[in-house]
């Protein structure tokens, strides 16, 4: 079957075609990202789910040009924000586009801080790489950007280190670190996975709200079906370095099309489940080294049929915008 791809968008911000990333061993190739193809409007939140280990970091990665190489490459593939092809560009002009145009919200605040340097430091340095500001004008937005981002007595906190901040606080300096530029696009790498749910909630009104007031776009990557199901506008579900779907929020999730997007929703725990075991898809994804033939899924599929070991489907449409590599005629030949 021929893969289906949409045209772009009109309001297109990034777009990420055929993106293959590989790691070079000593006797293999892992295929982290294996032809990956998405795209990204202006204004919108797009995220990329998954489990730990499906390439979506890695995605990420390269789209700032932070892959490192060696022992990684980027095989093929184009990443363009607006016109631009971000693999065609020098280390010089990957600088000038990371954090001025695309920024990035680490996982663990803590480890992506460093831990010499205060926080206004940090913040205003961001500043002074890409605008030419005074010192006056830089601590003035420095105070503007925590008080946004909800720090209290913002212009003591300047003072601080990363190490006397909380985790949600330091979450926070991450985002005004962040928006210090006024990005187009901003990288949200599981940007509240270490926080408690109160915290979790209050970080992701936080980034609504900024993204609301600014009409900037927002790329979220997570494991967490929960935070998909509050934030995003469209989904595109990664599994063994591919998109196996993508559609809206309310197609992936009403109506999920690929077994293993299936069995990700079936995971989540709800009221109905209260005091049974949650499900868990059985196995884990493959080392991208050594990747099964056909369908990478179908070793943990319990639908899985004959020709799914040999064939691996392109991307089926199934209307609006919802494509899936789980064709109708395999859904069929599993029902009956």
């Amino acid at each position: 079957m021929e893969e289906a791809y949409a045209p772009p968008h009109k309001d297109t911000l990034l777009l990420v075609e055929d993106l293959r990333v590989h790691f070079r061993g000593h006797d293999h190739v892992a295929r982290a990202v294996d032809g990956v193809s998405f795209d990204v409007h202006t204004g919108e939140t797009v995220c990329l789910v998954g489990e730990s280990g499906c390439g979506k970091t890695v995605t990420a990665l390269a789209i700032l040009g932070l892959v490192p190489i060696p022992p990684g490459v980027i095989a093929s593939g184009k990443i363009r924000l607006r016109d631009t092809n971000l693999l065609t560009l020098t280390e010089e002009g990957l600088q000038d586009i990371r954090g001025n145009q695309i920024s990035m919200v680490f996982q663990e605040p803590l480890t992506a801080l460093n831990p010499v340097f205060t926080i206004g430091d940090q913040i205003m340095e961001a500043i002074q790489v890409h605008e030419k500001v005074s010192e006056n004008e830089r601590r003035r937005r420095c105070i503007g950007l925590l008080t946004d981002v909800g720090i209290p007595s913002p212009e003591a906190r300047l003072k601080d280190y990363p190490h006397q901040l909380s985790g949600g606080q330091r979450q926070r300096v991450m985002v005004a670190m962040a928006l210090a530029c006024h990005p187009a696009l901003i990288i949200a790498d599981e940007p509240t996975t270490a926080l408690d749910v109160t915290v979790q909630a209050q970080i992701l009104n936080l980034m609504k709200s900024i993204q609301h007031a600014s009409a900037m776009s927002v790329l979220y990557i997570t494991h967490d079906l929960g935070v998909v199901s509050t934030v995003a506008d469209r989904v595109y579900v990664m599994y063994a370095g591919l998109i196996v779907e993508q559609g809206t929020r309310d197609q992936v999730f009403q109506h999920p099309r690929h077994p293993y997007t299936r069995g990700l929703l079936a995971s989540l725990p709800s009221r109905s489940k209260r005091g049974k075991r949650l499900y868990s898809i059985p196995g884990s994804v493959p080392n991208p080294a050594f990747k099964p033939k056909g369908c990478p899924f179908h070793p943990r599929c319990s639908a899985a049929i004959a020709e799914c070991a040999v064939d691996f489907p392109g991307m089926c449409d199934y209307g609006h915008g919802h494509l899936s590599r789980c064709p109708p005629v395999y859904s069929r030949e599993r029902q009956e």
